[in-house]
């Protein structure tokens, strides 16, 4: 086909698409329905441009249009993900808040154990032996001792990047056995919350009683803001499990637990986010012992303050739940 036959034959299309992304730059408005495929074509039409050696005119000007097209088409893209986003954290705030009881209850059943168990092992060093063994004890200390250059586990590697991946892994197995728990009518929920809280009081309350708290509270500060409220809201997710089988209702056992893991999964989904982020700071933010103490406590601070208004005080989940 001559260049003459081939600009006849397509130019209503390019035109077309030419002012539709003038269109779209200029007024903000929506891509034409039509959009992708004619995307498609022009890239075609710009390949069969380049094989038939037409003008470089046309070459350009079907190039210009591709990459315009491209740009376009990403931006909506990106858009298009945003809201996906957002819809879904409005819909995990809003199944927190629904389920603030079970949210409640599950902070208490892993703070108090916890608060109980790191004053014990504070003021008497031997309590903490009832619940870890010698070595897991002498391990603790050594990962948190202050002459170390990297604060944290031991590494099997030099590496952050594995870290990262290790920490991914312990944090959700902890919030899925958490989680989990809650099909033994809640009573694994609440061992689990239980057990974490005791076992995180018991290394808090003994490395702070041995001088260490300088190097493990900078060092948790920052992502506990994340690891731990999501392996509370992992525990809340269990308790509801748990509470519509010993609870069912005028429904079936079967059918209440169906409804609850409904929306038990959505505030996982969001867990599963927040140990995402705990793991990423843990590796590569809390484990340097090259950043200020006084940064390590701001940043942290920061943390803890931007989880607890997200989840409970912001905006976000305060309407209807979105269908």
């Amino acid at each position: 086909m001559k260049q003459i036959d081939f600009d006849q034959k397509y130019s209503p299309i390019w035109k077309s698409f030419e002012a539709d992304i003038d269109n779209h730059n200029g007024r903000k408005a929506k891509l034409d329905p039509a959009f992708p495929e004619n995307y498609r074509k022009i890239c075609n039409h710009l390949s069969l441009a380049r094989q038939r050696h037409y003008s470089e005119e046309l070459i350009d000007y079907l190039n210009q249009l591709v990459m315009a097209g491209h740009h376009a088409l990403y931006k909506q893209d990106n858009r298009i993900k945003l809201g996906y986003i957002g819809f879904a954290l409005n819909v995990f705030i809003f199944t927190l808040r629904k389920y603030s009881k079970a949210v409640w209850l599950s902070t208490a059943l892993f703070i108090m154990p916890g608060l109980l168990m790191g004053l014990a092992c504070f003021y008497d060093e031997t309590i903490i032996y009832s619940l870890m063994s010698p070595s897991d004890v002498a391990e603790f200390e050594s990962m948190y001792d202050p002459s170390l250059d990297k604060i944290g586990r031991e590494r099997g590697s030099d590496t952050d990047l594995m870290m990262f991946g290790y920490y991914i892994k312990n944090n959700i197995g902890i919030a899925f056995r958490t989680f989990a728990g809650g099909i033994f009518f809640g009573l694994g929920s609440v061992f689990f919350l239980c057990f974490n809280g005791l076992y995180i009081g018991a290394v808090a309350g003994r490395l702070t009683s041995i001088g260490y708290g300088v190097t493990f509270y900078p060092f948790v500060v920052g992502h506990g803001a994340f690891e731990l409220t999501a392996i509370v809201f992992s525990g809340a997710a269990g308790l509801i499990i748990g509470y519509a089988l010993i609870n069912p209702g005028q429904q079936s056992r079967l059918t209440a637990l169906k409804n609850a893991a409904r929306d038990a999964v959505k505030i996982m989904y969001g867990a599963a986010f927040m140990l995402l982020i705990a793991a990423f700071l843990e590796a590569f933010w809390s484990s340097s012992t090259s950043l200020p103490v006084e940064l390590k406590y701001a940043v942290g601070a920061g943390l803890w303050f931007f989880v607890i208004w997200l989840c409970f005080l912001s905006p976000l989940g305060r309407q209807r739940e979105p269908n």
